[in-house]
């Protein structure tokens, strides 16, 4: 899914010509967003979320519970779908991008809790956080959302997923909550003169 979303936003046909672009916001996006992400220690404030969980519910000896936690909601909440759904729910009252992505949802945290831990099931919270504040602050980010900033939003967005399914192969290789400030700055470079 996250490969053929950036390869959907990075590879069109012009004249009979597949034609490529993005890739300069993408490494542009993610470097500017990778600086900022470190000096946050974003991936950090998720370790530390997971961790009062895991005591607060009584997983203390869950070693998994942290990873689970942080791999499941990076998974469900990265993603054009929770931001165009979340926003698509505050400006207009649709709910069905929403709706469907709870479906999905559920059927991925159902198989990262089966095989991760049930860390993952916590994921719910940072979810209903951000899409819960996306939809309340729709009406002030109405006017910045252009075609191009959801665009943009959705390439780097499946990048960040991409790198998620890396970690879930290979172990945790990228710091994706760090990353998390790439899907601003795109959002950000829609609003740069050409």
């Amino acid at each position: 899914i996250a490969i053929s979303g950036a390869m959907e936003g990075m590879l069109t046909v012009q004249d009979g010509k597949v034609v490529s672009s993005g890739a300069l916001l993408i490494v542009g996006c993610l470097a500017v967003g990778a600086v900022i992400g470190e000096a946050l220690n974003i991936e950090g404030a998720f370790e530390r979320l997971g961790q009062w969980l895991k005591v607060s519910t009584g997983n203390a000896r869950d070693k998994t519970f942290v990873n689970a936690f942080v791999s499941a909601s990076l998974t469900v909440c990265i993603g054009a779908m929770a931001i165009v759904g979340s926003i698509q729910d505050g400006l207009t009252g649709d709910y069905s991008i929403l709706a469907t992505k709870a479906v999905l949802d559920l059927i991925i945290i159902m198989v990262m809790s089966s095989s991760m831990g049930k860390g993952a099931a916590f994921s719910a919270i940072p979810v209903a956080v951000l899409q819960g504040s996306m939809t309340v602050l729709a009406g002030l980010v109405r006017p910045i959302m252009t075609e191009t900033a959801l665009a943009n939003l959705s390439l780097v967005g499946s990048v960040l997923i991409f790198c998620v399914g890396i970690n879930l192969v290979f172990g945790k290789k990228v710091k994706v909550a760090n990353l998390l400030p790439a899907v601003v700055i795109a959002v950000a470079a829609a609003f740069l003169p050409v």
